[in-house]
């Protein structure tokens, strides 16, 4: 399995907490969820670090089977359309930046 991820570094706009998670329930998420191949997204919001830290106030995270899914789904216009809409809710409510991240997910066995 592969996960990507999603880092948004920075800070919500004051006094637009609540609004920016619903704007990123309904409106950038399911556009998340139609990446051919995902089999499973998900968001979680990271509550505020010390003072002068980071802040990380939202972790995007996607599950593929396997690096072709990745690509499969990264040059899909699914892309476009989930960036447009990210693009949209950041601009009203968020200041900051995002890092992506690819990582191989563990694999145990006994």
């Amino acid at each position: 399995m592969i996960t990507r991820y999603a880092l948004f570094e920075g800070t919500v706009k004051e006094g637009q907490t609540d609004a920016f998670r619903k704007a990123v329930m309904d409106r950038i998420l399911p556009k998340w969820k139609q990446f051919p191949k995902a089999t499973d997204v998900r968001v979680s919001f990271a509550e505020a670090r010390d003072d002068g830290a980071p802040e990380y106030p939202m972790i995007l995270a996607i599950n593929y089977p396997d690096l072709t899914a990745v690509e499969e789904a990264l040059a899909s216009p699914v892309r476009t359309e989930a960036r447009a809409a990210t693009e949209a809710v950041l601009s009203e409510f968020f200041v900051g930046r995002i890092h992506h991240h690819v990582t191989l997910a563990n694999e145990f066995s006994l």
